[in-house]
């Protein structure tokens, strides 16, 4: 069973920018996509992803701010985030998917507050 493990939240003030990073234990090759999701009360919610050719794709939400990238010597995906705001404050969760079948990480809680 594939682990992941995300590090890297915090409380940060809005404006800031933040770099989160997830440790997979397994090639990142070896799956279709790997990326990121957030949960803030009430609403999950898929904000980055990276397939296994490269092509990255982002939510509407975070488009412009965010960038997801991966080391493959390291099977580390990252999410670099810039003008982080309150609203982004959410517990953020790694995954790798194959086909239909997500893994998750426990999440690393990311807070925006002045």
């Amino acid at each position: 069973q594939v682990q992941l493990v995300e590090s890297g939240g915090g409380l940060v003030q809005p404006g800031e920018s933040l770099k989160l990073a997830c440790s997979v234990s397994e090639n990142i090759f070896n799956f279709n996509a790997v990326g990121w999701s957030r949960l803030a009360p009430g609403e999950r919610e898929v904000i980055a992803s990276i397939n296994v050719g490269g092509k990255t794709d982002y939510a509407d939400s975070v488009k412009g701010r965010f960038t997801i990238s991966r080391d493959n010597a390291k099977n580390t995906v990252y999410l670099q985030m810039n003008s982080l705001n309150p609203e982004d404050t959410a517990t953020y969760y790694c995954y790798v998917r194959i086909l239909r079948r997500y893994t998750w990480g426990k999440g690393t809680l990311v807070t925006v507050s002045s």
